[in-house]
C-alpha cells in the first residue's frame, strides 16, 4: 500500500537529500551527488501522486491504532515513515518535516494539494552556519547586553521554516485634509514682522501594493516576522516541493479573509504617510483634520517564505530569534542588565546636567 508521505532520498545511495543553500540543489548527505529539481520530481512524480490519492484515511487509521482521544485526533496526525517504518506524529498542518528516528526528510504531498498549493517560493540563500553567524553578530553593540548571556549563552535550537504568507495585491484610495501654515519673517525698519498664512490643504489620490506580505500560520509571532521584512521578489520563483526537503514547513491555518485586515492596516497607514508627505515639505505646522483611505483588494498570492528560527534559554526565560532566510536580516529580544542600565541613565544624567549648569554661567556671564 503507497504511504501518505514522501521520503526524499538519493537515487544513486538512498541517502537523505536536502535543498543546499550554495549549489541551489538538491544535495545527498552521504554521497554528495547533485540533483536539480525537475530530476527530483520526475523521480518521485509518481510517488507523490500515490500519496496524495491516499486522502487522510492512512492517518486516521494510524491514529486509531495509537488510541487518540478526540481531542489529539483534531490536532495531530501520525504517519508511518517510509524509510525506517516509525510512527511521526505531527501537527495537521505539518507539510515538510524529517523523521526523528532515520532523519530522513519527510513531505507531506497532501498538504500542497489544490489549493493548498502555494503559488510561490523564495528559496533559502543562508544556511544553518550562517544564522549563527548573524546572531552573533547581533549581539554586538548592544551596551545593555549582559556579558555573561553573549559569552555563555548556547543555542538551544536552530531550525530553517518555510512560513505560509498571503501576499496582497491592492489599490489605496486616500482622501484627506490637513491644517498647514506658512511662516515669514521680514525686516521693516526697527521691526521684525512675522507673517502667518494658515491653509487648508486637501489631497486626494491612490496608491498601488503590490504583494504586502503578512503570515499565515498561528504558530509564528507577527511581530517577528514583519521585523525581518523585506524580501526580495525578485527571487520569487513558481512553488517546487523538490525545495521542501531539510526544511520544516505547515500549511496555512490563518485565511487570507483573517490576515486582510493585517495587510490593510499595513496600507492604509503606508498610503497616509505618502500622502501626507505632499504637505509637510512645503508646510509647517501640519495637523490632519480627517484621512480617510479606502482598500481595494485585487489579488491574493500564498507563498512560502524561507525563516530561520532559533532559540536560547538564560536565567530560566526563553529568547526566541527569527533569521530572514534570504537576506540575513535578524531580529529578536534580548536581555537587559539592570547595572549596566542605571549606570549609563546616571552617566546621561550628569552629563546633561552638566550641560545645563555650563550654559547657565555663560549666559550669566
Amino acid at each position: 500500500m503507497p504511504d501518505q508521505v514522501t521520503n526524499y532520498q538519493c537515487p544513486a545511495c538512498g541517502g537523505p537529500l536536502h535543498f543546499d543553500t550554495q549549489a541551489q540543489k538538491l544535495v545527498c548527505d552521504y554521497c554528495g551527488s547533485q540533483y536539480t529539481n525537475e530530476e527530483i520530481n520526475e523521480y518521485y512524480a509518481e510517488h507523490n501522486a500515490a500519496a496524495v490519492s491516499i486522502g487522510a484515511e492512512t492517518a486516521q487509521d494510524v491514529a486509531d491504532v495509537l488510541q487518540w482521544s478526540e481531542e489529539e485526533r483534531e490536532k495531530l496526525r501520525a504517519y508511518s515513515c517510509p524509510s525506517c517504518g516509525a510512527q511521526l506524529i505531527c501537527d495537521k498542518n505539518t507539510a515538510a518535516t524529517s523523521c526523528p528516528y532515520c532523519g530522513n526528510p519527510t513531505i507531506v504531498p497532501s498538504q500542497f494539494e489544490g489549493a493548498l498549493k502555494p503559488d510561490y517560493v523564495i528559496p533559502f540563500k543562508l544556511d544553518k552556519d550562517e544564522a549563527v553567524r548573524k546572531l552573533k553578530g547581533f549581539y554586538k553593540g548592544k551596551p545593555m547586553l549582559p556579558k555573561a548571556f553573549s559569552d555563555d549563552n548556547h543555542i538551544e535550537e536552530i531550525k530553517g521554516v518555510y512560513v505560509p504568507f498571503w501576499l496582497y495585491d491592492s489599490l489605496a484610495a486616500v482622501n484627506a485634509s490637513y491644517r498647514a501654515e506658512r511662516v515669514h519673517t521680514r525686516t521693516e525698519g526697527d521691526y521684525r514682522v512675522t507673517i502667518t498664512e494658515r491653509y487648508r490643504l486637501v489631497r486626494k489620490g491612490t496608491v498601488e501594493f503590490a504583494r504586502v506580505p503578512t503570515d499565515a500560520s498561528s504558530k509564528m509571532p507577527d511581530a517577528l516576522m514583519d521585523t525581518i521584512e523585506p524580501y526580495d521578489y525578485k527571487e520569487m520563483v513558481d512553488f517546487d516541493m523538490a525545495y521542501m526537503p531539510g526544511y520544516l514547513a505547515d500549511k496555512y491555518d490563518v485565511s487570507a479573509e483573517e490576515d486582510a485586515k493585517r495587510a490593510e492596516t499595513r496600507m492604509k497607514n503606508s498610503a497616509i504617510q505618502q500622502i501626507a508627505a505632499t504637505a509637510v515639505g512645503a508646510y509647517s505646522g501640519v495637523v490632519p483634520e480627517y484621512e480617510n483611505v479606502h482598500i481595494d483588494q485585487r489579488h491574493v498570492h500564498y507563498a512560502f517564505l524561507p525563516v530561520w528560527m532559533l532559540s536560547t534559554k538564560w536565567n530560566g526565560q526563553n529568547y526566541l530569534f527569527a533569521m530572514n532566510g534570504q537576506t540575513g536580516k535578524m531580529t529578536g529580544d534580548l536581555p537587559v542588565d539592570n547595572m549596566r542600565f542605571i549606570m549609563f541613565f546616571l552617566m546621561f544624567t550628569l552629563l546633561i546636567g552638566i550641560a545645563i549648569f555650563v550654559l547657565m554661567y555663560f549666559a550669566i556671564l
